[in-house]
């Protein structure tokens, strides 16, 4: 099993998305690349955190590909609208692989090259190491109590 972090505005219709994919085995909604190791979705929301709405996916490599998750990310999201995905605005709803390792980051950027040409060079997905991820705890458990 491998894990991707990834951010493509709020968490909760990506990580649906994602979850229906053949190879992504659990999701989970949290935050990412922000300045503290614990945060609140108020936290983030006042914008002083510098997190990410995120979606982890633990996928299995030999039935799906990082780099078909990434072809996948880039087209269930705009990823040249910075800041902003369809009418949600803030730092937290930016576009951004978070990448575990140099082979991710090298594939993140191979993708990434290849949406900023169909894009006309208007991509603004950043490519980072992950840090700071946690759990949306408060979400976390009322996803549990409605499965």
């Amino acid at each position: 099993m491998e894990i991707a972090v990834l951010a493509c505005g709020c968490f909760w219709g990506p990580e649906i998305k994602f979850s229906r994919l053949d190879g992504v085995f659990k999701t989970e909604v949290g935050y990412c690349g922000g300045n503290t190791s614990k945060t609140s979705y108020q936290e983030v929301c006042e914008g002083d955190t510098n997190h990410a709405e995120v979606v982890k996916l633990d996928f299995d490599p030999k039935i799906i590909s990082y780099e078909k998750i990434l072809d996948y990310f880039f087209e269930i999201h705009d990823p040249t609208t910075l800041n902003s995905q369809g009418p949600d605005f803030g730092t937290q709803y930016r576009s951004e692989i978070f990448y575990l390792n140099d082979e991710q980051k090298n594939i993140a950027k191979k993708i990434t090259e290849k949406y900023n040409k169909r894009y006309s060079g208007k991509v603004v997905t950043k490519i980072s190491q992950i840090k700071n991820y946690c759990i949306a705890e408060e979400y976390h458990q009322k996803y549990l109590e409605k499965r």
